[in-house]
């Protein structure tokens, strides 16, 4: 049995889910999508998707271990006065969108290098260039709002509309952030939205103009990748097996 699997069955309650999620810190860590003792990932853990793990209050991703991770409830009003209380803007961001979008079960959220600086642009969309980009065609929310740091009700809200009828937003002048509905399949969309931005952020940096797919051919790209949902799962596996042999406290 793998050290991840007897992590999992050794009592924590939603010992899989802290399990998983922990490990998207982790290597979130490695992949340079942290920023300092910021950014936020949970994951619903309740039928109503209103009860969820957050990471705790103002820790390094690297460091992160699934018993540590903290369980709130988004109609809790005193979730802040815990003595554990999470971090204001990660309460504003992810209560919101727990509460008013129970589908979306897990919710990444960072500012990765090259997605960051995409939404900085005047114009941060991810055009089909390539198959990846291709990937996101029509398929991820722009938000052009930017109200500054996210912890006020009323911009908790905001981002929870900003979303509209699409899995995944570029937070402009801010970030990204994806949502999906279990930890791998939302840790590979969020590693490929930030590869997408980089090739963004790469072609324009040659200052050539962009050679761009017809719509119908990244229509047809878009879809294709759907039927390759079941390789997110095999991607976590496989980062999660790594981990196991590299540093399994994670787990714990």
């Amino acid at each position: 049995m793998s050290v991840t699997a007897l992590r999992t069955n050794a009592g924590m309650d939603h010992g899989s889910e802290r399990v998983d999620l922990a490990a998207a810190f982790r290597l979130a860590a490695q992949m340079d999508w942290h920023e300092a003792v910021g950014n936020h990932f949970s994951l619903a853990v309740s039928d109503d998707g209103k009860k969820f793990l957050l990471n705790p209050r103002w820790r390094l991703f690297s460091t992160i271990r699934a018993s540590e991770l903290i369980l709130v409830d988004s109609d809790d009003a005193d979730t802040m006065n815990r003595v554990d209380a999470p971090d204001p803007s990660a309460w504003c961001i992810h209560g919101h969108l727990h509460r008013f979008l129970p589908g979306a079960r897990c919710i990444l959220h960072v500012h990765p290098p090259y997605g960051t600086a995409l939404a900085t642009l005047a114009d941060p969309t991810i055009y089909p260039i390539d198959q990846v980009t291709a990937k996101f065609y029509n398929r991820v929310a722009i938000d052009r709002d930017f109200a500054g740091i996210a912890d006020f009700s009323a911009e908790g809200e905001r981002l929870a509309r900003s979303l509209g009828t699409h899995r995944h937003v570029i937070l402009g002048n801010h970030g990204l952030l994806c949502t999906g509905n279990t930890v791998a399949e939302t840790f590979d969309a969020l590693y490929f939205l930030e590869r997408a931005a980089r090739t963004m952020v790469l072609a324009y940096s040659t200052g050539q103009p962009l050679k761009m797919l017809s719509p119908e051919i990244a229509e047809r790209t878009a879809l294709g990748w759907e039927d390759y949902g079941s390789a997110a799962f095999c991607h976590f596996a496989e980062l999660k097996r790594v981990l196991d042999v590299t540093d399994p406290s994670y787990a714990t």
